[in-house]
């Protein structure tokens, strides 16, 4: 290596958020070197007021986080989804289900996963956990370097390789290079990669909130007329919202004061988990849609909002980037045993391949239910009501959408059956 050079070594990910993070255990676990690099320092992400979201952790996800080693640094800070309620909401003068705006579709654990201490169908964690889960394995592992804080400028094709030139003249050398560098990827618009896509003019407004009633371990998805509004448990009688509305709405009630966003509360809330109060901080989140027409090209593949991001209402983005992670380390592991090249094409066109049909159909899902939902027209309204309680009637349907939500649909990579991929024979 030149003076300039400060890794040479299999993998290179751009982009140290939480794909990007799980990606690089996935990675290492099949015995290829990796090098996160990413322009904030990595332990500023855990502070709680750099970012308020909360991540509803498929089964399947939950899988992986044991397999590479994440889940048990994160457990204490979990709670278990027993139930899953989605509402037709009405919006004042109350959330409580059977309530106004009563069809309801009601998923329960139970139906797919035995036990009292069976499967559920998720985990609610706090981002900022969840990254501190992923560090700290990611300590413990000396096939993974991590650079930061600095800016990935462009990157450079080489025979053989691929060179990531960073902002400060410094460069890192792979095999491949994996671009975990958001929504508005530079590295993919520098691929000339198009994307299509539109914005919704909505905001998640995301606030925790605090509750005299327990959850019970129950997530809650209204759908109401300015857009979902989602309930997820967390921890200590805690729950997380996201609260969808118009841009110019969402910004009012991000700035609002303590005593009108209090009322604005109790009117949504009405009094099914009690009295309700806000605690820290709010943020609001812009949301669209942004799907772009290649996952991989030579020596560089996309991984989490990179490859595509879609709408929160199904608390789907962050699982379909773990997805993303567990097909492409087993991809690369494979091609590494039979003495292929990780960052040949015809290695990566698998991954590309495995890995779009769960995002056009995540996707386009997320992009109907949205519009469908987010209005208030009698006629549509009544429709999408019966459809709701129809479902609810069916138990096949049930428990193939219970399925379809924890990723347990399809060829799934071994990461998502639970599955450690370093002890794969060659």
């Amino acid at each position: 290596m030149t003076d300039n050079a400060i890794f040479d070594g299999d993998v290179v990910i751009a982009g140290g958020g939480l794909a990007g993070l799980t990606l690089a255990l996935a990675m290492e676990q099949v015995g290829l070197s990796v090098a996160i690099v990413d322009a904030l320092p990595l332990d500023a992400r855990l502070d709680p007021k750099f970012d308020g979201r909360s991540s509803a952790l498929a089964f399947t996800s939950w899988r992986m986080f044991e397999a590479i080693g994440v889940a048990d640094h994160l457990r204490p800070h979990t709670q278990r989804i027993e139930h899953i309620m989605v509402c037709d909401g009405r919006p004042y003068g109350g959330l409580k289900p059977g309530g106004p705006g009563a069809d309801i579709l009601h998923f329960d654990r139970t139906e797919i996963s035995d036990g009292p201490d069976g499967e559920p169908l998720g985990w609610m964690a706090e981002n900022r956990h969840s990254r501190h889960a992923l560090l700290s394995a990611i300590e413990k592992r000396d096939r993974i370097t991590s650079i930061a804080p600095v800016r990935a400028k462009h990157y450079e094709e080489r025979p053989g390789g691929i060179d990531l030139i960073l902002e400060d003249g410094r460069y890192l050398s792979a095999k491949l290079l994996v671009a975990c560098d958001g929504k508005f990827s530079r590295l993919r618009k520098q691929a000339g990669i198009r994307t299509f896509g539109w914005n919704y003019g909505q905001k998640g407004v995301v606030a925790t909130v605090q509750h005299t009633e327990p959850h019970n371990g129950v997530a809650y998805e209204y759908f109401l007329p300015s857009g979902p509004f989602a309930i997820l448990p967390l921890t200590e009688n805690r729950s997380s919202l996201v609260w969808t509305e118009p841009n110019e709405i969402a910004d009012a009630l991000k700035e609002m004061d303590e005593a009108g966003f209090q009322e604005e509360l109790d009117n949504r809330f009405g009094d099914f988990l009690g009295d309700v109060r806000n605690i820290g901080p709010r943020w609001a989140y812009p949301l669209g849609l942004r799907y772009a027409e290649q996952f991989c090209q030579e020596r560089i593949a996309f991984v989490g909002d990179a490859a595509r991001g879609i709408h929160p209402l199904a608390g789907q983005g962050f699982n379909l980037g773990i997805r993303d992670a567990a097909a492409l380390a087993e991809v690369c592991g494979e091609a590494r045993r039979v003495g292929l090249d990780i960052g040949a094409l015809t290695s990566l066109r698998r991954y590309e391949s495995w890995r779009k049909f769960d995002s056009v159909t995540l996707a386009a899902s997320t992009d109907m239910f949205n519009r469908l939902f987010s209005n208030d027209i009698a006629p549509v309204r009544k429709a999408r009501g019966l459809g709701l309680s129809l479902v609810n009637k069916i138990g096949p349907a049930r428990r193939f959408l219970m399925r379809q939500a924890g990723g347990d649909t399809g060829e799934l990579p071994r990461l998502l059956r639970g599955q450690r991929l370093d002890t794969v024979s060659a």
